[in-house]
């Protein structure tokens, strides 16, 4: 039987048939959109909450943990683990953007969300999403004068060095955000209200459009394309000067210390860069690419990053693996 829903008829998901999309004449008209259901079935739903929960409360845990140990170990005070600190509010926030609303939907039964709250959660995940990225660059920049110019580390990056770029990472997220958002929401749109994704972004606004206009967009786009490639050249370039001046390194033990740094960060850009290039990267309509492929790497993307991030650093750096073990030492003290 199929449902109606403040005009929108029936479901669009993964597993069931394609949704009857509203016509609309342009954008003013519509109120709502309606986002991509993991799946109908009630039980699966309920199912997709808990999962989603777990996966949610396991990276605030794990960012949370890092942000305090940072804020209260002295030692940590450093530049490195203060870029650690803003990447970790970034993954908090990135995580928070998205999935909640998608827990709600799923425990409720619901796919709705209302066109403010849907500007807001685009313009909220490209401003996370954009300023790690530019904050990751940033990092490398630590590494690389780190471990390639010792001896200008504080020079180069002093207190307030440090400041300045962490500001200009989130002051340029900010700014793409912004340019972002607005131009998508000023393109008219014509071909119904549902998205085919569990949240809003970007391309899904952009199939809704019916006029020529969104070419500005993409104008907009190939511009920030730029930009990331240019950040990504400057990512390579700055791995192979610090893996060439490590293995120049006389000491083994020196060796390891240098890649202890480096390796965890080297690996979250990793996971950042592979699975956002996976989701942009995907088949043609006649092969495998379907709505469930492109949750599924949404997912990855969105998600997976800022859960694992966390687990990443905590692994390989002694001195943080230290402040949470005195973190915890400390708390279970004062419980007694």
């Amino acid at each position: 039987m199929m449902r109606q829903e403040k005009g929108i008829i029936g479901p669009n998901s993964v597993f069931g048939p394609p949704a009857q999309r509203d016509q609309m004449s342009n954008s003013s008209s519509i109120t709502q959109f309606l986002l991509l259901a993991f799946t109908d079935t009630r039980e699966l739903q309920l199912l997709t909450f808990w999962l989603f929960l777990g996966i949610y409360l396991a990276a605030l845990l794990g960012n949370g943990l890092i942000i305090t140990a940072v804020a209260c170990d002295h030692r940590l005070h450093t530049p490195m683990y203060v870029f650690l600190l803003n990447l970790t509010l970034l993954d908090m926030g990135s995580i928070s953007t998205t999935l909640p609303k998608a827990m709600a939907n799923s425990l409720w039964d619901n796919r709705a969300i209302s066109y403010p709250g849907c500007a807001a959660q685009l313009f909220l995940f490209a401003f996370f999403i954009s300023a790690e990225f530019y904050l990751l660059t940033v990092m490398a920049y630590d590494r690389y004068v780190a471990i390639c110019k010792p001896l200008h580390y504080g020079t180069l990056l002093g207190s307030r060095a440090c400041a300045h770029v962490a500001a200009a990472a989130w002051g340029s997220g900010f700014l793409h955000a912004v340019l972002h958002t607005a131009n998508t929401f000023s393109i008219p749109t014509c071909k119904g209200n549902a998205l085919d994704q569990f949240f809003c972004e970007i391309p899904q606004i952009l199939k809704l459009s019916c006029s020529d206009s969104y070419l500005r967009e993409v104008g907009l786009l190939v511009v920030s394309a730029c930009l990331v490639s240019g950040c990504f050249v400057f990512l390579v370039v700055s791995y192979v000067q610090i893996f060439r001046a490590v293995l120049r390194l006389p000491s083994a033990q020196g060796r390891h210390k240098a890649f202890s740094t480096c390796l965890p960060h080297l690996a979250v850009v990793s996971l950042f860069l592979s699975t956002a290039a996976f989701a942009q990267v995907k088949p043609p309509p006649p092969s495998i690419s379907s709505p469930s492929l492109d949750l599924v790497v949404s997912f990855l993307y969105s998600v997976v990053p800022p859960a694992v991030n966390p687990l990443i650093y905590s692994m390989r750096n002694q001195e943080l693996k230290d402040a949470l073990r005195k973190l915890a030492q400390w708390t279970l003290f004062h419980r007694q």
